[in-house]
């Protein structure tokens, strides 16, 4: 499946993100060969994980992002694109809501290795 529309039409963000109320719960706006754009909700703590077979984007459209490595914090603020390369192990967290844009291949687990209670169903569209 390379899109979920039977013609290319505009995808309005807030349009998507008024849709959805949950957090640490991606949902997929668009694709682009294998890729897969998904708007997400955080707030709070995320688990340690890691993607061994690929990197993974963070957009922050809305709010303040931290991520956590195991040598470092990156602060990510509105506006700002961050690429966490694969196998590093990370660990989202934001303190007030972010609205987020995550770019990555189809079908990633968004806890990566992790797995557990925060693993979200995978391909849905928003």
């Amino acid at each position: 499946m390379s899109c979920q529309h039977t013609s290319p039409q505009p995808i309005n963000l807030r349009q998507k993100f008024a849709l959805l109320t949950e957090r640490w719960s991606p949902r997929v706006v668009a694709e682009m060969n294998d890729y897969q754009f998904k708007v997400v909700r955080l707030q709070g703590d995320f688990v340690w994980h890691s993607h061994a077979e690929t990197d993974e984007a963070f957009l922050v459209l809305e709010g303040q992002l931290h991520i956590d490595f195991r040598d470092r914090l990156v602060t990510l603020n509105a506006g700002e694109l961050f690429v966490v390369p694969r196998g590093v192990e990370h660990k989202p967290y934001a303190e007030q809501e972010v609205l987020l844009m995550l770019i990555e291949p189809r079908g990633v687990a968004n806890t990566g290795d992790a797995g557990g209670e925060y693993t979200a169903p995978n391909d849905v569209w928003i």
